[in-house]
């Protein structure tokens, strides 16, 4: 099996800011959150608070945004366009997304893309809540382990020097800039990571 990144990597953009965005214009109450949205961001910033913490504070909006399977489906019926010409070309059923972005929010974009669940960060939809560590850096690979076991990554594609974890326990692994896909920079395999 091949596996994905998913924003920034067969995804043009990120689908967390996205979906945030269409939730505040489409739940307006949702905007009474962008107080404790900044007040995260800045804390994750000055090194107070770890990832996981600042993106619940991130995602404390869908306390107010009653996300339902309908409103996934509107998001995705506006967004899944961005999804990549260089993917859509390789696509494979057996594809595995794996992601920082939410689970519930990912799941109906590849089941649209008819490739298998992403494993991605346990958000809870009604509150924004994290059940586990954010899906990020050597986490990802901690979730292929749990999920997948004694699986084979075959290649592995990403846009970020984050993911150099997952590019290590794969055959192959490539960089992705745009619809550009490149072999994996040495320089990226040392990269500072911040969980």
């Amino acid at each position: 099996m091949d596996a994905y990144d998913f924003d920034g990597t067969i995804y043009d953009g990120d689908s967390s800011v996205d979906f945030t965005l269409f939730c505040l214009r489409r739940r307006p109450a949702c905007l009474l959150s962008v107080p404790r949205m900044a007040a995260s961001a800045a804390l994750y910033a000055l090194g107070r608070v770890d990832k996981t913490r600042m993106k619940e504070g991130l995602f404390s909006y869908l306390r107010r945004a009653r996300v339902d399977d309908a409103l996934l489906g509107e998001f995705w019926d506006a967004h899944l366009r961005k999804v990549k010409a260089f993917y859509l070309e390789r696509r494979r059923d057996d594809d595995l997304v794996i992601s920082a972005s939410p689970e519930f929010l990912l799941a109906p974009a590849c089941a649209r893309l008819g490739v298998r669940p992403p494993i991605a960060s346990r958000v809870d939809r009604a509150t924004g809540r994290f059940d586990g560590p954010n899906c990020h850096g050597p986490e990802k690979v901690r979730r292929l382990r749990e999920a997948l076991p004694g699986a084979r990554v075959g290649a592995f594609f990403s846009d970020s020097a984050s993911d150099a974890p997952m590019a290590q326990v794969a055959e192959r692994a490539w960089a992705v800039s745009g619809d550009r896909v490149f072999p994996w920079p040495e320089s990226w395999s040392a990269a500072p990571r911040r969980s």
